[in-house]
């Protein structure tokens, strides 16, 4: 893409800040322009995010109903799944997604509970309860 086609549309869910969008100069070579986004993008992100907020609440009530360990909930809160909680936290996925289980759950090591609470931004103790049904 050329410099001067580089959308500027504006993307509401950058906050008012650019992002970095390499295109070609007039000289042929790679540079980095300042991008606002467009519309496009602004609508895949909110869809994202829109599906995150309903695993989220999905999670929740499973929480709730015992069926799901609370780290299922904050991993969708903090708009993650578990490939990207595993290569955050150096585990593998097939142990994030075993520690989903309530059962398992219960028994990690304060290590380990301290390692999940670091990769999503917690206390040990905000990551193993859920806030309070309203």
């Amino acid at each position: 893409m050329d410099i001067e086609n580089v959308p500027q549309e504006g993307n509401a869910t950058l906050g008012g800040h650019r992002k970095a969008m390499y295109a070609r100069g007039a000289d042929g070579r790679l540079a980095p322009v300042a991008y606002a986004g467009w519309e496009v993008e602004e609508i895949v992100t909110r869809q994202a995010v829109e599906e995150l907020d309903r695993l989220a609440a999905d999670a929740l009530t499973r929480v709730r109903a015992g069926s799901a360990s609370p780290l299922e909930y904050h991993m969708y809160r903090a708009r993650m799944d578990d490939t990207l909680l595993a290569q955050t936290t150096g585990l593998w996925r097939w142990r994030v997604r075993r520690h989903l289980r309530p059962e398992v759950f219960r028994r990690l090591s304060p290590t380990l509970l301290a390692r999940y609470a670091a990769a999503l931004g917690l206390g040990v103790d905000q990551l193993t309860t859920v806030p309070p049904q309203a």
